[in-house]
């Protein structure tokens, strides 16, 4: 079993930038093991794939309207994934949640199993 803990939300203007954490725990985590995947949901919408680092060679998957903006990346020693946001839009507005899974990458929120409890991301003028 593993624990996902996300931080890092807040408020910010147009074109401002933002990183999220997501710190893993669990006695099975291993970053050769689990992937990792950011998704996020606005209201009244689907949840929405962002982003996702591949276990074991850290392969990184971006959605198309984040790509050249976020970045997705680790930090083995503390086992923790960040998603660095730039350029950020009113449209990225949203609860950002972090997954995980054993296995490769997924871009659909089904194939992940464990979850966190999500950190608000506003963009707002």
């Amino acid at each position: 079993q593993v624990q996902l803990q996300e931080s890092g939300g807040g408020l910010v203007q147009p074109g401002d930038s933002l990183r999220l954490s997501c710190a893993l725990s669990g006695a099975s985590f291993t970053f050769k093991t689990w992937s990792v995947a950011w998704f996020r949901q606005a209201p009244g919408k689907e949840r929405q794939y962002v982003s996702s680092l591949a276990r074991d060679d850290g392969n990184k998957i971006y959605a198309n309207s984040v790509k050249g903006r976020f970045t997705i990346y680790r930090d083995t020693a503390e086992n923790t994934v960040y998603l660095q946001m730039n350029r950020l839009k009113p449209e990225d507005t949203a609860v950002y949640y972090c997954a995980a899974r054993v296995g490769g990458t997924r871009d659909t929120s089904e194939g992940y199993d464990y979850w966190g409890q999500g950190t608000q991301v506003t963009v707002s003028s």
